[in-house]
């Protein structure tokens, strides 16, 4: 998937004269700080208060048909595959009764797990999620309704809840004791190869008799139950960066593209909800919205956690196996952020998975941008202290310059 094809998405003649714009600080502020208030859980009261609050914002900037849609949702992904954790461990402590029954129950968790953080069918989590509820979408457009093209610029407005396998001491350890290494790592850690080779290593080990890889698989599932007994369990952290500052970027945009329309171009702003759950509310805005989204007039740019002090343009993502990123336009970001004098990292990709996964699945030339700072971590992810004050707001500001500039760029030269 390096190319999905389509129209080409060469700069216009427009996108090298205009320079872009940069918001202050103090405007992004007043976009985030007010939203890291509210509490935010995936399909929460809260989620659907900043949704609304957004929405309104969005309309006096122009916006008018700035409108949220409830999507049904999952509100957790610690439910379902805490659940199958639990059921592999319990196989694997009962190996001794039956081997073919605890290697089918592991088989099957190790099956489930893979499938549903991967953001395919999910059958487990259709068994094992609980009563569905709404994810709340903010969806606005600016800018021509029957323009030839259209540029998707998505983000989300919940938070994730917290737990100790967040904790960031271990990484920033490493991280300062091998400097050296920093230059060789192009990927976060894979924080999910555990949860599968917990059930996977038992399922192998009571087939075979291994009693050493069934000790090993049930420790590690025994671990990954209780990290999400406690993630389940947890309120959620501020999200001023994860990701209200994606936030910021939509009403920046919003604000920038009324004074400065962009011609030829439609641009639709998405907050999504429940990215938290493993990608929920864009799964529902890709259910109502991608049917009358033309694959080859429509690009997608997700922005996520743009605070952290380095821009990125991820190469791939994906948490088990990596699925590269549209080359074309990232090109052409490349392209965008050279002309506007704005530092972005590439050449690195992500074992955690963004909303920018789902439309790259169907096909649309998707681009996601994300952050990191100087040891290549993302500063307080999934912590408490994420913080409005722990926000780089030039960061944020260069991302913001970087969207417009890519609404631009993508304008045609003469009508399509």
């Amino acid at each position: 998937m390096t190319s999905h094809g389509g129209t080409d998405p060469r700069p216009s003649g427009t996108g090298r004269r205009h320079r872009s714009r940069r918001p202050t600080e103090a405007e992004l502020r007043a976009v985030i700080e007010p939203l890291a208030e509210i509490e935010r859980l995936p399909t929460s009261a809260g989620e659907r208060e900043a949704a609304h609050r957004i929405a309104e914002l969005l309309r006096t900037l122009g916006a008018t048909d700035a409108a949220v849609e409830e999507e049904p949702a999952y509100t957790s992904y610690a439910r379902p595959i805490g659940t199958l954790t639990a059921l592999a461990t319990a196989a694997g402590l009962l190996a001794g009764r039956s081997r073919l029954a605890a290697t089918a129950v592991a088989a099957a968790a190790t099956v489930g797990i893979a499938d549903d953080i991967s953001y395919r069918r999910q059958y487990a989590r259709r068994a094992l999620g609980g009563r569905r509820r709404s994810a709340h979408n903010v969806v606005a457009s600016v800018g021509e309704p029957d323009a030839p093209r259209t540029l998707v610029v998505t983000a989300h407005h919940d938070a994730a809840p917290t737990g100790a396998v967040f904790d960031e001491r271990a990484a920033r350890w490493f991280a300062t004791r091998y400097p050296h290494l920093l230059d060789r790592v192009s990927e976060n850690p894979p924080l999910w190869w555990p949860v599968v080779a917990g059930p996977a290593l038992i399922a192998l080990g009571s087939a075979t008799g291994a009693k050493s890889l069934r000790r090993a698989g049930i420790g590690l599932a025994a671990l990954c139950t209780a990290a999400f007994t406690q993630i389940g369990r947890s309120r959620a952290v501020p999200g001023a960066n994860d990701n209200l500052s994606g936030v910021a970027v939509l009403v920046a945009l919003a604000r920038t593209l009324r004074d400065e329309p962009v011609h030829g171009v439609r641009v639709l702003l998405v907050s999504a909800g429940a990215e938290e759950a493993l990608q929920e509310g864009i799964r529902g805005f890709a259910r109502r919205h991608f049917p009358d989204l033309d694959r080859e007039r429509t690009w997608f740019l997700n922005v996520d956690t743009v605070g952290s002090g380095n821009l990125v343009l991820l190469e791939a993502e994906g948490p088990l196996r990596m699925e590269p990123y549209d080359v074309p336009f990232n090109n052409l970001l490349s392209e965008c952020a050279t002309r506007n004098d704005i530092k972005v990292l590439t050449g690195l990709r992500s074992r955690s998975s963004t909303d920018g996964v789902v439309p790259n699945r169907h096909g649309y030339p998707t681009a996601t941008l994300v952050s990191i700072d100087d040891q290549k971590l993302i500063p307080h992810y999934h912590l408490h202290t994420d913080l409005p004050e722990h926000v780089d707001y030039d960061c944020v500001a260069d991302a913001c310059a970087l969207a417009e500039a890519a609404a631009r760029a993508l304008a045609p030269e003469r009508p399509e």
